[in-house]
């Protein structure tokens, strides 16, 4: 019982773990690739949507989401619409939702 109790908690600890890679890595893709671009911090960037609507953005690869922004940022459009970036932007999905307008949450990145 002990035994299992421990293995279960280890894995919960990591897969939380895992989830805060991503979130981390998405704050740093969006900082380095996106933020000169948009021109607005972490924070301002994460609040222009809720949790549901930047994870409807980011359905179907990202498509509501490149549309978006490519429209409104046209300075984004080259990075947005290389297939090479959706490894990138799987990660800043996460930063977004993470950070989204209702999340309560305050990127470190202000």
């Amino acid at each position: 019982m002990t035994k299992t109790l421990l293995v279960a908690l280890m894995l919960t600890t990591a897969a939380g773990s895992a989830l805060q890679a991503d979130v981390k890595t998405g704050q740093k893709y969006y900082l380095k690739s996106l933020k000169s671009k948009l021109g607005m911090n972490g924070t301002q960037f994460a609040a222009q949507h809720t949790q549901d609507e930047w994870e409807a953005l980011f359905d179907n690869r990202g498509e509501g989401f490149i549309q978006e922004y490519s429209n409104r940022y046209p300075d984004t459009k080259t990075f947005l619409q290389n297939p090479k970036s959706w490894k990138k932007l799987q990660h800043i999905r996460d930063f977004a939702i993470e950070y989204g307008s209702d999340s309560g949450n305050v990127p470190s990145c202000g």
